[in-house]
């Protein structure tokens, strides 16, 4: 497919005319119709249609057009990175689950990056199975993945199925997170038939091929409750949990800053025996960069003073 003809039918849509697309693109009209004609042969569509009052995208076209626009941008974006020298910026990626002794690594990372040096982060909290996704077709360089120790031989051999290197970060049992004034935070000892009264605060994509939603909920979601509340990012759940005494959320332990800020506790439920794992991945071809090597050794250090006994 021609980039320049792709090009021209994208102006054409705008002006809706082929004499103002000719004159915005410096080309003359017979050699423009003609590319749009030899463009809707090529794809086997009719892009446009044709009118005395000029020219009308059809549904097929209005497909084509919003494709286009998409990879012209990104054409443009290429030219543009190699032509400004950014290809020469150092560049951090990973996708993590939604961890405090994570993203507490990451904020101290975030502090080495200096004045001086051209960089660019990317920072995503998902699930395990978009991690991964997101190493092998988004250009993510690293990943963590989270879940729970009776899926570990699944999950190693789904990553090795997919050429990644892994590395286990930590392993720990989730702690239940609740309002200071919240009757639950009283309680020397919490058991499962505690929670039955209070609403859980749960984020909602957890996941692992092959088993549905409800079965997930059941091997992920220790000790649910009837009524749930799915969020997708940690600001809202520890909002919700400041405001919200009836509520509780399972969570790896996180730091005191976090407690003190939002008057919140954390408490262990001496039902809960399931242990996680935090896996850290990479393309097996992959060298770890210096960014890389520095946020791992702040990872390892937030994990050792945040989880402390939480730690298996």
């Amino acid at each position: 497919m021609n980039l320049l003809h792709m090009k021209y039918a994208v102006e054409v849509a705008e002006t809706n005319s082929i004499n103002k697309a000719a004159e915005v693109l410096y080309v003359g009209q017979s050699a423009l119709s003609r590319a749009i004609k030899e463009l809707e042969t090529g794809l086997g569509i009719a892009i446009f249609e044709r009118s005395a009052k000029g020219m009308f995208l059809t549904p097929d076209g209005e497909i084509f057009i919003r494709y286009a626009k998409t990879i012209l941008k990104q054409v443009d974006d290429v030219e543009k990175m190699f032509r400004e020298g950014a290809s020469g910026k150092k560049r951090f990626s990973i996708s993590v689950p939604r961890a405090s002794y994570i993203s507490d690594a990451f904020a101290k990372f975030s502090r080495l990056i200096d004045q001086k040096t051209d960089a660019q982060i990317f920072y995503k909290e998902t699930n395990s199975m978009r991690a991964i996704k997101n190493i092998l077709s988004e250009d993510y360089k690293l990943g963590i993945v989270r879940y729970a120790e009776n899926f570990d031989r699944y999950y190693k051999s789904l990553l090795d199925e997919k050429a990644l290197d892994y590395e286990l970060i930590a392993e720990f049992r989730y702690v239940l997170l609740v309002n200071a004034s919240s009757p639950l935070a009283g309680l020397e000892k919490i058991t499962y038939d505690d929670l039955k009264d209070y609403m859980e605060i749960a984020h909602a994509d957890p996941y692992v091929p092959s088993l549905p939603f409800e079965e997930v909920k059941k091997e992920e979601l220790p000790g649910s409750t009837g009524r749930q509340i799915f969020v997708f990012e940690r600001g809202s759940q520890f909002e919700l949990l400041n405001q919200n005494p009836e509520t509780f959320m399972w969570v790896s332990p996180v730091p005191s800053s976090i407690l003190e800020r939002y008057n919140l506790v954390q408490r262990i439920c001496k039902d809960n025996k399931r242990v996680y794992k935090d896996v850290l991945i990479h393309r097996k071809d992959y060298a770890l960069s210096e960014l890389d090597k520095q946020f791992v050794e702040l990872l390892v250090r937030s994990k050792r003073e945040i989880l402390g006994q939480n730690i298996i």
